[in-house]
């Protein structure tokens, strides 16, 4: 997995070490150009959030939980039609993983 991050954002060091610990590799790329990763990755604005990171040519937009991810790539995704690219969890939510102490909201 590949993780575009603004420089010095801790949260998203967090969800690194979050999915790390789940098994993925991850590769970090350090970028002040986010805005523009996200129209390379087709992201629409109202789904974004600080990182992206792409994965066996899929989107993952924010603090998508490690387990969520794995599902979606063992073809949990189907259901959402052949047309999907991704995933995503919009915005910082409190509680997400890498992003706070405390149960996440709703993911």
């Amino acid at each position: 997995m590949t993780v575009y991050s603004e420089p010095r954002c801790g949260c998203c060091d967090d969800w690194v070490s979050h999915i790390e610990r789940y098994g993925f590799k991850a590769r970090v790329e350090q970028t002040s150009g986010m805005g523009t990763k996200k129209q390379e990755h087709d992201t629409p604005r109202a789904l974004a959030a600080c990182h992206t990171a792409r994965i066996e040519g899929y989107v993952i937009e924010g603090h998508v939980p490690a387990p969520a991810i794995r599902r979606f790539l063992t073809g949990d995704h189907r259901p959402f039609g052949e047309a999907t690219i991704g995933l995503t969890v919009p915005g910082m939510p409190h509680g997400s993983p890498g992003h706070g102490d405390g149960p996440p909201g709703r993911l």
